[in-house]
């Protein structure tokens, strides 16, 4: 089968899979244009389908409905939804194989023929297809007559099980999908690297893991049909060590490519550092069409993601993390934020990359409090979702501290794809996602409460998921072994538990802050078992003061 084509989507199926509701819908998620054939066929003709067909004919009909089909596949960013008899005819097929991407939904009779009844009750009509002696009979007939037709899609949705809107997401997802093989360079060799994807109903991005892939910047840029100008945002401890490969990785594959270096620390994450940042793409005269490579850790990521959600209303993210913690955590999902003096990461929006490209090999140059700090997120994967990671984690400790490349890599890779697969799923933090947070209440807390200064945020989070372990147990959720079997793989990773000699009034003040309040009461994600997390709202307030107050005496 040819690549899809990506300028148009085109649902096709039989009558009841639900075409004309989830194309209207997904049209509005893209920002699209929506056309339905069959109603563009009654409008033209000033009468009914049932009409045309008794009254002109179903060759006049036919005819109608391809020349109103090629008029439509003619035109770009519509979403087109077709007559359940459209793939019958071959001009037709060739019609939309050469100017969208063509997606069949399907069901079987059973759901179609209960679909159909539902819909007919609230209008009291009948359909042709239910206006016979036997309607399963005839649905069954001429859907096996139809199917060979149908499978020349290039993506197809089950639909019986799922909700309208899930089959929008799926409709997305499958777009997103096609778009990546139709842009698919096969010059670039890439597969080993490909970690994972994450695919929303609005966005698909890849996500690349492996050794020296800074060298391949620029053509996995062009891969991903990124192109025009960019901006190189570093920071002045990232920079002088991987700034000229990649300035030049992009110049050698035809990217333009101009550079700022801002002061490193979490005190740059501030909105006097975002004007700055908007004064420079003013002053160069940056377009929507460009794109800003976030290159280094967790800080630079979220600022300039900020700054690519809001200059312009929104221009193109390429997230190029260079330590731990934003491999595995930060640069997947595009939350973008800058902090407020009252709390980290309170103003923000969400924006995903377009790209995620993560060299493991930079990791050797960081210092070994910026590794160990990293080591927290990738350990809070595997204790809220990845009950077989953990072992994995216990097993290979020195290995993994000693940066044993191959190791490394495919850990890295792992807990990748357990934060994309639950961004792809929840994208806004409606509720899976929720669960990312495990151990970050406190961290914030704890962050806050000591400006930003005193813990890494990796230490933070460690000492939060000890919090976090230690409230689960109090809630009868965990057990006494499972919070030591924790608080043992914290420590052999070189991780903090406890923070003495913190306030832990200030610890208490600046979780009233924390962006998981909801009605005056803090959502709090806890462990039903290593592997497994929950959200719990009533834990009792004695319970935090106590567990803060034990790790503030350490």
């Amino acid at each position: 089968m040819e690549k899809p084509n990506q300028k148009n989507i085109i649902l096709i199926g039989f009558s009841g899979t639900g075409k004309s509701d989830v194309g209207e819908r997904v049209a509005k998620l893209l920002g699209w244009e929506f056309v339905d054939i069959d109603s563009e066929i009654e409008h033209v003709a000033g009468k009914s389908v049932p009409e045309i067909f008794a009254q002109d004919g179903e060759v006049h009909f036919r005819k109608l409905e391809s020349d109103i089909l090629k008029e439509t596949c003619n035109r770009s960013l519509v979403v087109i939804s077709t007559g359940g008899g459209a793939v019958m005819d071959n001009l037709n097929v060739t019609t939309m194989l050469e100017n969208g991407t063509v997606i069949c939904l399907e069901a079987k009779p059973e759901t179609i023929y209960n679909r159909l009844l539902r819909h007919d009750e609230p209008v009291g009509t009948i359909r042709p297809l239910l206006n016979t002696p036997n309607p399963m009979e005839r649905i069954t007939q001429l859907k096996t007559f139809r199917q060979s037709n149908y499978a020349i899609s290039h993506w197809t949705i089950h639909t019986d099980n799922l909700s309208i809107p899930e089959v929008c997401q799926e409709v997305v997802r499958g777009w997103h999908f096609c778009r990546r093989i139709s842009m698919h360079d096969t010059s670039v060799d890439s597969d080993n690297d490909l970690a994972c994807e994450v695919v929303t109903t609005t966005n698909y991005y890849p996500i690349h893991v492996g050794r020296g892939l800074l060298s391949s910047l620029g053509k996995l840029m062009y891969q991903a049909g990124i192109e025009g100008h960019t901006y190189v945002i570093s920071d002045s401890l990232v920079h002088p060590l991987y700034g000229s490969v990649v300035e030049e990785n992009l110049r050698v594959n035809g990217l333009q490519a101009s550079t700022l270096v801002l002061p490193a620390g979490e005190g740059t994450k501030s909105m006097g550092s975002a004007m700055d940042i908007y004064d420079w793409l003013v002053k160069n005269r940056a377009e929507r069409k460009d794109t800003i490579v976030a290159l280094g850790g967790g800080m630079i990521g979220d600022l300039a993601g900020f700054v690519a959600a809001t200059f312009m209303r929104g221009i193109s993210l390429v997230q190029v993390p260079t330590t731990l913690i934003a491999m595995v955590d930060s640069s997947i999902g595009g939350k973008t934020a800058v902090n407020h003096p009252a709390a980290k990461n309170s103003i923000g929006v969400f924006h995903q990359p377009k790209l995620v490209i993560a060299d493991v090999e930079t990791l050797s140059s960081l210092p070994t409090r910026e590794l160990t700090s990293g080591w927290a997120e990738v350990i809070k994967h595997a204790l809220i979702l990845d009950e077989q990671g953990i072992p994995l984690l216990e097993k290979n400790a020195e290995r993994l501290k000693d940066l044993d490349q191959q190791l490394i890599s495919d850990v890295i890779k792992r807990s990748a794809a357990i934060k994309a697969r639950v961004v792809s799923q929840d994208e806004r933090e409606a509720g899976l996602r929720t669960l990312l947070n495990y151990g970050h209440t406190i961290a914030h807390g704890i962050e806050t409460a000591t400006n930003y200064e005193e813990y890494l945020h990796g230490e933070a989070v460690a000492i939060g998921m000890m919090g976090a372990g230690e409230i689960s147990k109090q809630s009868g959720l965990l057990s006494d072994d499972s919070v030591i079997r924790q608080k043992e793989i914290l420590e052999r990773f070189g991780l903090p538990v406890s923070c003495p000699g913190i306030d832990p009034k200030a610890i208490m003040k600046a979780m009233e802050m924390d962006k998981k309040v909801r009605g005056k009461k803090l959502r709090w994600v806890l462990l039903n078992y290593l592997g497994k997390a929950t959200v719990k709202e009533d834990v009792s307030l004695k319970v935090v003061s106590d567990t803060i107050a034990g790790l503030c005496a350490g």
